[in-house]
């Protein structure tokens, strides 16, 4: 679906992010992947052992220079991207009364600056090609709000604003700009849940189950592929009917 297309994936080490990546290596694409912690070891087995070009970078997803410093590797290995995918993220749960100013600046940093940084280095390149696909991974807790998450979700609020206007600024150009809004999904950031909470979850989905990150990741190639040449400006919710 996106065979020798070039796609740029932050946070791609782990959970939603390694699950986009190995989909799109699958599907044909060339990657180029970033995170803050080295490569894991049986992630860049997968790669090598798939036979796909790809590069890792060790970035702050927060910092305006790293962001720079993933594109311009894109352009050096390829010459160009195709695809974006916003996903790095994290949280830094409690309720507003008691969350300190640290918890709020680095929730907005991570998720929705991080947005701004890589769509600001990327969008040059795609105007000159006039064509790619940008997505950006939100949540529904930017479109319903969760206590406790007051910095996520604002977080993730704003990643839909700033989709839809990137979509409207772009579009002439043939760059497509999409959010995801995932539900609960396994990864490392509900690993920690009890057995009580994750039943009491699953009661409130149509689907009776959370998400695998491979469910985020089919709707991701969607958005990369072709066969979303007439969708942008969406947010499209992966939350099992929640």
């Amino acid at each position: 679906m996106i065979s020798g297309k070039v796609a740029l994936v932050t946070g791609g080490t782990r959970g939603i992010g390694r699950a986009i990546v190995e989909k799109f290596v699958a599907n044909g694409a060339h990657i180029v992947l970033t995170g803050r912690s080295e490569l894991p070891a049986d992630l860049e087995e997968k790669l090598r052992v798939c036979g796909t070009e790809y590069r890792f970078v060790k970035a702050d997803s927060a910092l305006a220079a790293d962001a720079e410093m993933a594109v311009k590797t894109c352009i050096d290995a390829f010459g160009r991207v195709d695809i974006l995918v916003n996903n790095a993220g994290i949280t830094r749960d409690g309720l507003l009364m008691r969350m300190s100013e640290a918890a709020w600046d680095d929730v907005l940093n991570v998720n929705l600056k991080s947005v701004f940084n890589y769509t600001k280095a990327v969008q040059g390149v795609m105007l000159r090609q006039r064509c790619g696909s940008i997505i950006n991974m939100s949540s529904v807790s930017g479109i319903g709000g969760n206590a406790g998450q007051a910095n996520y979700a604002a977080s993730k609020a704003g990643i839909i604003g700033f989709s839809k206007s990137v979509a409207k600024e772009l579009g002439s150009r043939n760059i497509r700009c999409n959010a995801i809004a995932p539900g609960f999904i396994e990864t490392d950031m509900t690993a920690g849940l009890s057995a009580e909470v994750r039943e009491q979850i699953a009661k409130t989905i149509a689907l009776k189950r959370m998400g695998r990150p491979e469910d985020i990741a089919n709707v991701a190639l969607f958005l990369a592929s072709d066969m979303a040449a007439y969708v942008t400006g969406q947010v499209v919710v992966c939350d099992g009917g929640m």
